[in-house]
């Protein structure tokens, strides 16, 4: 009752009407009420400004902090995916740099939104990119802790230099690629565009 309250008196009052259509799909508090809160849903502080904890200014970033959250949170745990997802495609030779952007609803395993930026480094196009990400790899939170192996006191190293580039995390170490015959064949083609430098973020 509350949602279809929202969906008439909020989402359609406020985003015109060619902006939805019957295969929009509404996500209100979907797994339900949000009554746990402080302590009892977050253990430890939160807020070191992630810029610090990645790429400094030169990459995207989003919202959530890493360092207090424990890895069932996908600020923390789809973060780190996020950069094992682009540094195996940058070692494996399917693009010089790549961007791999994730997005969540509480209480909903599967991604809403996963997309691969290669600014044009590969001659694979983004849908093709994708496709390799999803032969490869299960982007649900669960099963990101379970592959990661992220339930181990592991995190200390993080306070030395920020949260990627420390070799023995599971998340810098790159993951061989299954990938199918004609794609192989076409990621060995010249890139769209030369940029100097394998990166990932």
């Amino acid at each position: 009752m509350k949602s279809k309250f929202l969906e008439t008196h909020v989402i359609k009052a406020v985003i015109p009407a060619n902006f939805l259509d019957e295969k929009t799909v509404y996500h209100i508090n979907p797994c339900g009420n949000f009554i746990i809160g402080g302590p009892m849903g977050d253990a430890g502080l939160t807020g070191r400004k992630i810029i610090v904890d990645t790429y400094g200014g030169w990459g995207a970033h989003g919202g959530g902090a890493f360092s207090g959250k424990d890895p069932t949170k996908v600020d923390r745990s789809a973060a780190y995916a996020a950069r094992w997802v682009a540094k195996s495609l940058v070692k494996g030779g399917i693009c010089r740099r790549c961007l791999v952007q994730v997005s969540y609803a509480i209480g909903i395993a599967e991604p809403l939104s996963v997309m691969v930026f290669s600014f044009g480094t590969s001659a694979l196009n983004e849908a093709e990119l994708l496709q390799i990400v999803n032969d490869n790899f299960d982007l649900r939170p669960g099963m990101i802790i379970k592959e990661l192996n992220l339930k181990r006191p592991i995190y200390e190293r993080t306070a030395e230099n920020g949260h990627f580039g420390h070799p023995s995390f599971p998340w810098e170490q790159a993951k061989d690629l299954k990938i199918s015959p004609e794609l192989l064949a076409k990621s060995k083609l010249p890139a769209r565009s030369e940029d100097a430098g394998a990166i990932a973020h």
